[in-house]
């Protein structure tokens, strides 16, 4: 051996250095290499599904974008119907509601009408009761003035029979 302090071999180590070299050679090549290529890969991998979720995420948007406008002109078509049929259920509301005041003014100038005719009838009617009566009261009054005037000249006549007997 060699005379190196602390004995201390040199070409030990120089073939241990060797072994590591060749050994590190061997496992760069063999392991390297593939875990690198690997990796990048799994690198591109993984990139690609980034890539491929924000186009995804993007198309959603654009579609949310699309769907929201559709929501809005739907929105908007639905508030347009609304106020044209509440236009039409106003409109038809005031049809009605004149239609009933026509009615109504008919139903009262009938009823008007009814009342003046009936009206007429009880005025003749009551004329005709109250002639009635005026005629029987007269007949009455005659009757009696003429069986007064009968039973007067009854009496005068049956005096004049006693005078004369």
């Amino acid at each position: 051996m060699t005379g190196v302090p602390l004995n201390i071999d040199l070409q030990q180590i120089m073939l241990h250095l060797f072994n590591f070299t060749i050994l590190f050679g061997a496992l760069y090549i063999l392991l390297y290499k593939p875990v690198k290529n690997f990796m990048e890969g799994r690198e591109q991998y993984y990139a690609d599904m980034d890539s491929k979720a924000e186009d995804a995420l993007r198309s959603a948007e654009d579609s949310r974008k699309v769907y929201d406008d559709k929501l809005k002109a739907f929105d908007e078509e639905v508030r347009s119907e609304k106020a044209k049929l509440r236009k039409d259920l106003d409109a038809e509301r005031d049809r009605r509601v004149a239609e009933a005041k026509a009615d109504a003014e008919k139903i009262l100038s009938d009823a008007r009408t009814e009342a003046g005719r009936q009206k007429d009838e009880i005025i003749s009617s009551a004329q005709k009761e109250i002639t009635g009566m005026v005629t029987d009261a007269m007949e009455k009054l005659t009757l009696e003035q003429s069986a007064s005037d009968a039973f007067d000249q009854f009496l005068d006549a049956a005096e004049t029979e006693d005078k004369q007997q």
